[in-house]
């Protein structure tokens, strides 16, 4: 995709209407606005991003987004994930307005962030943006995309991550310590995966939504009932798996 075409699938106003968030934000943070937008820090929001990105959870799997929903239901749910994604939005545009207040190399703003992430997408998809007359290019089809296998395409990613990141070493690197038990687990897994440290399960026969649905509504209730039978005995399930997931990467950690 060219520059022009990238330009041209851009919303029409979507400039004029970021700058006058910034604007506001501006506004309130500095002399004469909100007092209390006018206190915060970046440790302060922390728990109001943590609550912003579950309330966008609740919005997208709220059942108004199901095929069964009617029609305004569903422009109920569309305007609910608007909100919501706003309100992290909101919270990028706080942090960048805090961080334009710090002094010497600790200071960035909002262009940074614009900057960082859209530099960020353009070298991590090489077969998108690369030189049309490179051999990245060559491997590419019409659309973009690449006639590599996802294992292929997976060692790519994590290449151009070391790359940029070449200060993480080992396997479990990167991994956030404070996300929930689940998501903790799932992401070790996945890097575990990654690489060569567990085996990638096998590939299943292809399923339907139906099949897929029914499937993770039962192995949901699985999981409901380990949690269970885990209160029955006062054990904590949150503290137990992140227990164990602390274990398995402390046994399984090793240079990349």
């Amino acid at each position: 995709m060219s520059s022009r075409d990238i330009a041209q699938a851009v919303p029409t106003g979507t400039g004029e209407r970021f700058e006058e968030l910034v604007s506001v934000m501006n506004r309130l943070r500095s002399p004469g606005g909100c007092e209390w937008d006018g206190a915060q820090t970046h440790e302060s929001l922390l728990r109001y991003l943590v609550e912003e990105a579950y309330e966008v959870v609740e919005a997208v799997e709220s059942p108004n987004t199901s095929a069964n929903a009617t029609t305004d239901s569903t422009a109920a749910a569309r305007a609910e994930l608007v909100e919501e994604l706003g309100d992290i939005l909101l919270q990028v545009v706080f942090h960048a307005r805090i961080g334009q207040e710090h002094s010497g190399d600790e200071a960035f703003d909002v262009t940074d962030i614009i900057a960082s992430v859209t530099d960020k997408l353009v070298r991590r998809h090489p077969l998108v943006f690369g030189d049309q007359d490179g051999a990245d290019s060559a491997a590419s089809t019409a659309d973009g995309q690449s006639g590599a296998s996802n294992e292929e395409l997976s060692a790519r990613w994590d290449a151009v991550k070391r790359s940029e990141k070449p200060h993480r070493t080992n396997v479990f690197d990167g991994i956030p310590p404070a996300l929930p038990a689940l998501a903790l687990a799932e992401k070790a897994l996945s890097k575990a995966r990654r690489h060569g440290v567990e085996n990638k399960p096998e590939p299943s026969e292809t399923k339907d939504t139906a099949d897929l649905e029914r499937a993770e509504a039962e192995f949901g209730d699985r999981l409901l009932e380990q949690v269970r039978a885990a209160s029955a005995e006062g054990l904590d399930a949150e503290r137990a798996l992140r227990g164990a997931v602390r274990r398995y990467i402390h046994t399984n950690n090793r240079p990349i």
